[in-house]
């Protein structure tokens, strides 16, 4: 534990030192020449001239490290009764072993490669194994309609798409491979290759010479080495929701990315290396990316990858089975599951059928959260309920509770303060800071911190159009809010949802409520916060 103001204070005022201490947790085959490039702004750069690779970080160093045997992933998947363990040694051999799959189809570094998958563990491999080689992925939602999906092929332009027979949802089975057909032939781009998951509850209905079975392929191919990438090369591209026309592909890098996100293990979600982490999201979304798949495992904690739903698979109980059987510490959801546990076990009676002794903190975005979920969350599990506040765009929460410096009095509403390299100002419409409590548009000072995104895919004009011209040197989140007087932030609506109004002689807004849609893991939007807690309780139970 540490003192949250005096790390967030040398964030911003030295964030070369700062950053540069966070980096020595990560392997580097050439270390940097700068940690932040300010050569060309508004384009910054972390770690330019550092060479890694963001799956040895991952998967490789644990072993050799001498922790092949831990688990890395923890299979649940109630819709087909199924529970699979794989440890850090098994993750690299079949990370390598599906590696050289994609560079017998000829990928190769700076190739993208696209993946349409169900939240089965072969997703979080074709990811890694994308890394692996220096490929760049570009996740698409399991189960997206083909037009969405294609524009996003016709914007990428993937070398090969690895997808899945189908998916499973309660009741039904979606199938995969009609879906991916029609997008491909909707799509001017068209794939050298799809290699397909064959799952034993549909069978596609593959086309000679494109398409390629999966196990097949592994099978013959020949186990593939790390490629050593730049710190600023991409990792993956992942496309904001919602998106018509021309999609807007959010761009991570590798190199500040792993930095960001093995910080934020520790000190955001108070997690350590061998402990059971479960983001209950699904890896086509942001959340999936940054805490299924890369922040656990380049922490080397285990990650639950769940395919199955707060309620229904098959009871309200589902996700305290999981933490139970799994000994999962730290939980990140999103409020709607909450809401939907809550409405079908109110008295929460299938909590008190679960040992949930090693269960410690709750954390919730994705959006709004109502003060009675949270308060029920609250009185049913008795552990802190933190929420937080992030975007696609960032990767990363920009502001939380970090649990893991120092505890905070939790406020509800509030996400709690700015999490360590952001420096958040709220802006008038001239681009001056307004004074504590007033309503204004939630902005972030350039540079933004490692880990968040450095441009658009193909496309720096809108990059700059979409976030950077309202306020020259500053982030707009598009989010409206205010400050209150310990630096807690609002976050209160949209921009466009605000209608000027004066209330006592201070500038306040009148909010239009809106709804904000999306399931587990709604981060892929924007993260709206609210929260609620008992500091003595949170406190006791923290500890």
């Amino acid at each position: 534990m540490g003192d949250y103001q005096s790390i967030y204070n040398r964030s911003i005022t030295n964030p070369d030192e700062f950053w540069a201490e966070a980096a020595e947790a990560i392997q580097w085959s050439r270390k940097w020449d700068r940690v932040l490039d300010d050569s060309n702004p508004p384009f910054y750069q972390w770690f330019t001239g550092g060479r890694l690779n963001t799956c040895y970080n991952a998967v490789d160093v644990h072993v050799e490290n001498g922790h092949g045997d831990r688990l890395a992933i923890i299979y649940d998947s109630p819709v087909t009764d199924t529970v699979r363990r794989i440890t850090y040694r098994e993750l690299r051999d079949l990370v390598a072993q599906f590696a050289g799959a994609l560079a017998d189809r000829g990928v190769e570094k700076g190739d993208r490669v696209i993946v349409y998958m169900p939240m089965v563990p072969e997703a979080v491999v074709a990811m890694l194994a994308c890394a692996r080689i220096g490929a760049i992925h570009s996740v698409v939602f399991g189960g997206f309609a083909a037009n969405e999906l294609a524009t996003r092929i016709d914007d990428a332009k993937p070398k090969v798409i690895v997808s899945a027979s189908c998916g499973i949802e309660p009741g039904r089975i979606v199938e995969y491979k009609p879906l991916l057909d029609e997008a491909i032939e909707l799509a001017s781009h068209k794939p050298g290759h799809c290699m397909i998951l064959a799952r034993p509850e549909a069978t596609a209905a593959m086309i000679d010479g494109r398409d390629i079975d999966w196990a097949d392929a592994a099978a013959a191919a020949t186990p593939a080495d790390c490629v050593q990438v730049e710190a600023t090369d991409p990792l993956y591209i992942l496309y904001t929701s919602g998106t018509t026309g021309q999609p807007k592909g959010v761009v991570r890098d590798h190199g500040g990315h792993a930095v960001a996100l093995k910080w934020s293990m520790k000190n955001i979600y108070d997690v350590e290396p061998g402990q059971v982490y479960w983001a209950a999201s699904d890896v086509g979304w942001v959340v999936g990316h940054s805490y299924i798949v890369y922040a656990p495992l380049l922490h080397g904690c285990t990650t639950i990858v769940y395919e199955g739903k707060p309620v229904g698979t098959p009871d309200p109980g589902a996700f305290w089975r999981v933490i139970s059987e799994h000994g999962v510490e730290v939980m990140f959801t999103a409020p709607t599951a909450f809401r939907a546990i809550k409405k079908e076990d109110p008295g929460g009676e299938y909590i008190k059928k679960y040992d949930l002794s090693k269960f410690r903190i709750l954390f919730l975005a994705g959006e709004r959260c109502d003060p009675d979920t949270l308060h029920w969350a609250e009185d049913m599990l008795r552990v802190p309920v933190i929420d937080h506040w992030w975007q696609t765009e960032t990767g990363w929460a920009i502001a939380a509770n970090c649990m893991g410096i120092d505890f905070a009095p939790v406020k509800p509403g509030s996400p709690t303060r700015s999490v360590p390299g952001y420096d958040v100002q709220v802006l008038d419409e001239q681009g001056n800071s307004v004074p504590a409590n007033d309503m204004g548009a939630i902005s972030i000072k350039l540079p933004l911190p490692p880990g968040t995104l450095p441009t658009l895919w193909n496309n720096d004009a809108r990059y700059q159009e979409s976030y950077l011209s309202r306020y020259p040197g500053y982030y707009l989140t598009g989010d409206a809010g205010y400050k209150d007087d310990d630096g807690y932030l609002w976050i209160m609506s949209r921009i466009d949802d605000v209608i000027n109004s004066r209330v006592r002689g201070h500038r306040r807004r009148r909010l239009v409520e809106r709804t904000i849609t999306g399931g587990i893991g709604g981060v892929e939007g924007r993260c709206r916060s609210a929260g609620r807690g008992n500091r003595a309780r949170a406190r006791q139970a923290h500890a």
